[in-house]
């Protein structure tokens, strides 16, 4: 009877299954785990970009060097060229032979006018000598002609005296003999001095052929060297030290003056990094630089600034840019940077195979 008389809603509420109690949020793991990764994702990125200020980097970069082209200066054929694709030379080594033909010559015909020179400048100093001795021939026999004259005219002087002071005392034919005499011998002696003065000039005039002779040897030289520079004009050697890249001849090519042969990277490399003129604000030469090659993006390069241009490369374009228009948009300019490789602290750059053009993407640590 007692069950007949319970409350149907008590049984209802006693038969239900009990509910648990709800856990607060920050007593969940997952929010905690949440929270440590967003604390350490701004962490992260807080240090980042603190980091970031002290850079400044840039993909509009590659790799430059200053590449030598080789190219004749004489014309012919080539009888030799060196199997040197792709492989370093160093400087002075034989690239190429042109076949010689015309400059041997003219180097023997050369040569042999340098001996004719010389021999003609020898003559002209045997003739001064000659010259010198015929001088000292006619002023030693010059020396009679000029005492007899000498004293022919003291001996009239002397009759003149005497016959002014006592004309009986000198007869007259010895006054006329001794006036005779005196012009005799004046004019032997005057004869003398004029071979004397001809001795003299024939030795100017050897002198000056002697001059003309040594400047034909002089001239006859010159010409040598200039034959010697023609023919060492056929052998092309390396001018500096390098890998060859571009061959374009072959032996038999026949090469014109300023016929591209072939190009040499030199050893020296460094980076051209075109920075924004934003960018350069506290960029100074000396600055460290991490440069990473695309070809090789696991190498770590170092490098150091070398130096900034001063002005942007549309400055130094064929066409400038003309911004006196009414339509002027301002556009952030690019000014190149010049990095150099720092072997001494990094990796060589010449121990891979990296060349001008190659792109790279430079960090610089301006702070």
């Amino acid at each position: 009877m007692s069950t007949a008389t319970a409350d149907p809603q008590a049984i209802a509420t006693a038969d239900a299954p009990a509910v648990a109690p709800r856990r607060p949020l920050f007593q969940s793991p997952a929010f905690w785990v949440a929270m440590l990764v967003l604390i350490a994702g701004t962490v992260v990125a807080t240090r980042y970009w603190l980091e970031s200020k002290n850079y400044e980097s840039t993909d509009d970069a590659f790799v430059d060097a200053h590449i030598v082209r080789l190219a004749p200066t004489i014309a012919g054929t080539l009888k030799q060229v060196a199997d040197v694709d792709n492989r370093h030379v160093a400087a002075g080594q034989l690239l190429a032979v042109i076949t010689p033909n015309g400059p041997e010559a003219l180097l023997a015909e050369a040569d042999a006018g340098v001996a004719q020179a010389r021999a003609d400048l020898e003559r002209a100093r045997a003739q001064v000598a000659e010259a010198g001795a015929g001088r000292a021939q006619a002023a030693a026999q010059a020396k009679a002609p000029l005492a007899a004259a000498a004293r022919a005219a003291q001996d009239l002087a002397r009759y003149a005296l005497l016959q002014r002071l006592d004309a009986p005392a000198v007869a007259a034919q010895q006054v006329d003999a001794a006036r005779a005499e005196a012009r005799r011998t004046a004019a032997e002696a005057a004869a003398a001095q004029s071979q004397v003065a001809s001795a003299s000039t024939s030795i100017i005039v050897a002198q000056r052929q002697v001059a003309a002779a040594q400047a034909a040897v002089a001239a006859r030289r010159a010409r040598v060297q200039q034959a010697r520079v023609t023919l060492g004009d056929l052998q092309l050697t390396a001018p500096v030290s390098g890998q060859v890249v571009n061959r374009s001849v072959n032996i038999g090519s026949y090469v014109a003056p300023g016929t591209p042969l072939m190009s040499i990277v030199p050893d020296r490399l460094w980076v051209t990094a075109n920075f924004k003129e934003t960018q350069l604000r506290h960029m100074r030469a000396g600055q460290p630089v991490t440069i990473k090659v695309d070809a090789f993006p696991d190498i770590k390069f170092v490098g150091r600034v070398d130096s900034i241009q001063r002005g942007a490369g549309q400055a130094f374009s064929v066409l400038p840019a003309q911004n006196a228009t009414g339509n002027f948009v301002k556009v952030v300019q690019r000014v190149p940077v010049r990095i150099e490789f720092d072997t001494r602290n990094g990796p060589d750059p010449r121990r891979f195979a990296i060349g001008p053009g190659m792109s790279v993407q430079p960090s610089v640590k301006v702070r």
